[in-house]
């Protein structure tokens, strides 16, 4: 650490870009402290996007000269280049992404760099640059979704026939088909995929053009640059563009639904490939060892993303918390907005895929589950059902029902090893038609009705996954976005907020203000 009384060193009172007001250094500890180049560096691809679009509207505007502008545009791609290369380094120095920038097209095109923030304020170009790289993290985390929806679907499909516990309260309930079970998280994916689109829209709008947070005198054309960098709409108010940040606290409760239930599901491979359940065996390539039990095989990459749950949990409460005080606009507290945002960018981005891997590679023990069904009594329910069906009361039915189970279990003995005259000896509304709803096929068979565990039920659920996950290829496909990895140009995901509206970017015009 530096002294508390050392200045900076390397630079004189007016070196930095606000540097005119000075007449001292910089404290090297303010320095380091205030500097967020190592958080915002993954920024520099869409700042040098964001800038060449700028450049291009200010000479189309004539605020710059075009070939003044062109120049511009191309300073920015070399600066890329050279970035890419390796030749050009981010400098934290420079504290931000922004300013590393502008000093490297300072390197390629001389004092015409300076004239790039003609019009435009650090507030305006970070809310864009943070607006852009959501649009198309978020794009990448969709497809990341549909990708662990789609192996969900092909396992259900693989397994249509395998019967397992189901359960609550972690005890017995009913018996349930493997495939219904997995399909749950097709459905929570599917609403986490919905919630994700609409923290997208809310990203969809355009501060650029809002400067510091009154706007610009320049005449600029804030809908060139909205169009260019794919937004939906610009920001109606300037203030509003650069002083809040509720567009990421709403991707990081949708990121944080999402993580949940990646957590639970995750808990339950855990539990699955335990030796006291043994439903499944997972890939080995998804587990670990233990450095001195030779037998174990751990279910470690399960447990590290139901822990890295409470990562994306603390990025969302974080950033509430930095949010909730500040007084409009802009204050230097938003830097702390990001750090949070990538972290929890990052760890689904590598959650998602691996959850894929373990689902599409682990084995399905049917036996296990088999056997699991032949010491329970998950038959009861329709054991009451049968008697209500001949008249009893469901209470009635459920407290004859409860009283057998209790002589079964003192007697050790299984429900389908019960006689007629064993069901009768409690009810003798028993019919003998109650013999055959003792399995557990017969008790998953009976639910046939829209959403139950029966074959045919899970077979049209199975359909409507199928319909959602081809619906979604071809709007990607439409969209230019081929998926994980890929850096997309606009996912349409529907109507809400961002599309339409005064100052929304359609078909090269704006809708004009009531």
């Amino acid at each position: 650490m530096p002294s508390p009384d050392e200045p900076a060193r390397n630079l004189h009172p007016n070196a930095k870009p606000w540097g005119g007001r000075f007449t001292a250094s910089t404290h090297r500890a303010v320095e380091a402290f205030t500097a967020s180049i190592d958080v915002d560096a993954r920024l520099v691809d869409v700042d040098i996007r964001a800038s060449q679009a700028h450049a291009r509207m200010l000479g189309a505007c004539g605020v710059l000269a075009r070939d003044e502008a062109r120049t511009l545009v191309e300073g920015l791609e070399e600066v890329r280049r050279r970035l890419a290369s390796g030749e050009f380094r981010l400098d934290p120095a420079l504290e931000d992404v922004h300013m590393n920038v502008e000093h490297l097209l300072g390197r390629v095109v001389g004092p015409l760099a300076g004239k790039l923030h003609t019009g435009r304020s650090r507030n305006d170009q970070v809310a864009t640059d943070m607006h852009l790289y959501m649009k198309e993290a978020i794009e990448r985390l969709i497809a990341a979704v549909r990708e662990l929806q789609q192996a969900l679907v092909e396992k259900a499909e693989a397994h249509l026939d395998v019967i397992m516990p189901g359960y609550t309260h972690l005890q017995r309930a009913q018996p349930v088909l493997f495939s219904h079970h997995l399909l749950a998280y097709f459905w929570m994916l599917e609403r986490d995929a919905g919630r994700l689109a609409d923290a997208r829209r809310r990203a969809d709008w355009c501060p650029l053009g809002a400067a510091a947070l009154a706007g610009t005198g320049f005449p600029l054309d804030r809908e060139q640059v909205a169009r260019e960098l794919g937004f939906g709409r610009v920001y109606p108010n300037s203030i509003d563009a650069v002083s809040d940040r509720d567009y990421l606290l709403e991707f990081l409760a949708a990121a944080s639904i999402l993580m949940m239930h990646l957590s639970r599901l995750c808990e339950e491979l855990v539990l699955w490939s335990s030796e006291e359940f043994g439903f499944i065996e997972l890939d080995d390539a998804y587990c670990t060892g233990s450095s001195i039990m030779p037998q174990k095989k751990n279910p470690d990459v399960a447990e590290l993303i139901r822990g890295k749950t409470g990562r994306v949990y603390g990025a969302l409460v974080g950033l509430l918390t930095v949010l909730k005080g500040l007084p409009l606009s802009y204050n230097r507290d938003l830097q702390e907005d990001k750090a949070g945002v990538f972290d929890a960018l990052d760890t689904l981005e590598a959650a998602l895929p691996l959850c894929a891997g373990m689902i599409r590679t682990m084995r399905v023990r049917a036996d296990r589950m088999a056997a699991a069904l032949e010491r329970d009594f998950s038959a009861a329910t329709d054991l009451a059902d049968h008697l209500v069906e001949r008249g009893v009361p469901f209470r009635e039915a459920h407290r004859i029902v409860g009283e057998l189970v209790l002589h079964c279990i003192r007697a050790g003995r299984r429900l389908q090893e019960l006689t007629l005259d064993d069901l009768r000896a409690h009810s003798p509304l028993f019919g003998p038609e109650a013999l055959g709803r003792l399995s557990p096929r017969a008790v998953v068979e009976a639910r046939k009705l829209y959403g139950g565990t029966a074959r045919q039920a899970v077979e049209r659920q199975l359909a409507e996954a199928r319909a959602i996950l081809a619906a979604a290829a071809e709007q990607a496909a439409r969209d230019g976005f081929a998926g994980p990895g890929s850096p997309g140009q606009g996912l349409a995901v529907g109507g809400g907020a961002g599309e339409g509206g005064p100052g929304a970017v359609a078909g090269g015009e704006v809708s004009p203000a009531p």
